[in-house]
């Protein structure tokens, strides 16, 4: 018979609250685009390793894949920002978790402007009308004819 495993005898991952939404709306909030990168139209994905302590401080990180080093820093400067939960864990320990997350670097994102009067989302609408028509079924119906199978088998 197995031993049984309660839920609190495993280590549990370090999360952001909120969920990858949050993360991705909290990285998109204070992310500068850096200056050089503008004006040599760089663009595309820089891949983060974190190191996140037992606290949930991101305590180290190292670019895993990069664009330039305006767009490393930024990307090390953002992460540094955030603050992860991390579950209680069993027997007290003291625990450094590591994350990889992609940070998006892009030229043409469209920003929302902060005054909601400005903001004006039309949806096309739509208008669909149904026309039921009920028919009775007709007294003429014939019963279908039973279907029969015949096999024959020899054996020699």
């Amino acid at each position: 018979m197995k031993k049984e495993r309660k839920d609190d005898s495993f280590l549990k991952q370090a999360y952001y609250k909120g969920g990858d939404t949050a993360l991705k709306e909290f990285i998109s909030q204070n992310l500068k685009y850096p200056e050089s990168s503008k004006k040599n139209k760089i663009e595309g994905d820089v891949h983060i390793r974190m190191d996140i302590s037992h606290k949930g401080l991101v305590i180290d990180t190292k670019i895993i894949v990069g664009l330039d080093d305006a767009c490393h820093e930024e990307a090390i400067r953002v992460g540094k920002l955030l603050q992860y939960i991390v579950p209680k864990s069993p027997r007290r320990l003291k625990v450094t978790y590591h994350k990889s997350i992609r940070i998006h670097f892009r030229l043409n994102q469209p920003h929302l402007s902060q005054n909601p009067e400005n903001q004006h989302i039309s949806s096309p609408s739509q208008q669909i009308q149904y026309t039921i028509i009920s028919q009775k079924p007709s007294q003429d119906i014939q019963p279908a004819s039973p279907v029969t199978y015949q096999y024959s088998i020899k054996i020699h």
